[in-house]
């Protein structure tokens, strides 16, 4: 399964790249990394998803540039035959993001930090 996950915090990369190392290596998992809304929007186009694997997309909400439900609305919009999986990832748990985000279609909600075995339990791994 392909992953792209969003975040302006670099250091989100080498923490999923050591939590899944063994997942990765066995080849149940691929990721994708952009750090911003603008880049997961592009990484989309470029790899058009009607005709790819099916993508799981982990967007943090709070990022510069295009926030995570900005984000997460463009994507539900675009693509939806069938829309990706989109699970929102913010260091702010509170009910207004939570709301908005499940208004705009979002899958699933996580709080930072991210608990990997909840994580590892939602992805079936």
């Amino acid at each position: 399964m392909k992953f792209l996950v969003v975040d302006d915090e670099l250091d989100v990369q080498t923490l999923f790249r050591q939590r899944f190392r063994k997942e990765i290596k066995e080849g149940q998992v691929d990721f994708a990394f952009a750090t911003s809304g603008e880049m997961a929007l592009e990484y989309l186009h470029e790899n058009d998803q009607t005709k790819h694997e099916a993508v799981l997309i982990l967007s943090d909400i709070n990022m510069p540039g295009m926030s995570g439900l900005e984000l997460l609305g463009k994507i539900k919009q675009k693509y939806n035959a069938p829309a990706p999986t989109v699970m929102m990832i913010t260091a702010y748990g509170d009910q207004e993001n939570y709301n908005q985000a499940m208004k705009l279609g979002a899958d699933d909600f996580l709080t930072k930090p991210v608990d990997f075995t909840l994580l590892r339990e939602k992805l079936k791994l």
